[in-house]
């Protein structure tokens, strides 16, 4: 039986077991996909579990995505553009780590109808997922990113890479056409980030990448304030999507009874 699993901190909050799990039943897969909560220290004897064959497949989330990197033998094109793994696979005796949150970000946000193209773009958040989305964000043909970290520091490290972003001082606004919530600031349900909501105008697309709980006080006070909203329900279930295309050679159906199963 193939061994699958998900390896964050928290990881309460992953919906992945009830996705994946679903997906292999509905394809008579034989496998089972788990959640861990891990240290730092505990990463290079898991990866050495891959190496082993002792686990078939990773999916990586908050805070290793880029901490695992170290410990694997090869990386995707996307995953060393962006300094992030989110997906790890075993491939001719090589650990490889992968990036499909880029992927999942851009179908998501096709299927959510928004025109991005030429928009100016307002990223709250440099750690994780940025990287990822900035990478999205520029196939897409945005017109400014700019970019936001409560340690400075790292927005800055960002800029490395990623040299056309504009870093903003956190607690200030530029003008934007979409800003993303891309820090874990909403996971736990007294959570706010401040934003002087009264300076924003209606027109303004917010989007979260957390997706559980479904609406954060981010969306719920952009809802209040007429805008358009979007959690990371979509990006979530497509990049995980293309993992599990990648670990079973095998791409399982996006449905209505996928997206009513993560409800």
């Amino acid at each position: 039986m193939k061994k699958f699993l998900v390896i964050g901190n928290p990881i309460e909050h992953s919906l992945s077991p009830k996705l994946h799990n679903y997906w292999i039943k509905s394809n008579n897969l034989k496998a089972i996909y788990d959640k861990k909560k891990l240290d730092l220290s505990e990463l290079e004897n898991l990866i050495k579990e891959v190496k082993e064959k002792k686990i078939d497949g990773i999916n990586v989330t908050v805070p290793f995505k880029n901490s695992v990197i170290p410990f694997l033998d090869k990386l995707s094109n996307e995953a060393q553009k962006t300094q992030s793994v989110n997906t790890i696979y075993l491939r001719d005796g090589m650990v490889i780590g992968h990036n499909t949150d880029i992927e999942g970000f851009e179908l998501a946000i096709k299927h959510t109808n928004y025109d991005i193209d030429g928009k100016k773009v307002f990223i709250l958040g440099a750690g994780g997922v940025s990287p990822s989305i900035i990478l999205a964000l520029n196939n897409m043909s945005v017109k400014k990113i700019f970019i936001s970290n409560r340690t400075h520091s790292k927005a800055e490290n960002l800029k490395k890479n990623f040299n056309k972003i504009e870093i903003i001082k956190w607690g200030t606004m530029p003008d934007f056409d979409m800003i993303i919530n891309a820090t874990s600031l909403g996971l736990k349900n007294d959570e706010n980030i401040i934003l002087d909501y009264s300076k924003i105008s209606s027109e303004k697309f917010f989007y979260d990448v957390i997706y559980n709980p479904s609406e954060t006080n981010f969306l719920k006070s952009a809802k209040k304030n007429g805008n358009k909203i979007e959690n990371g329900k979509k990006m979530f279930i497509y990049q995980a999507q293309a993992s599990f295309k990648i670990w079973n050679n095998l791409e399982p159906k996006v449905d209505d009874r996928v997206m009513e199963l993560l409800n």
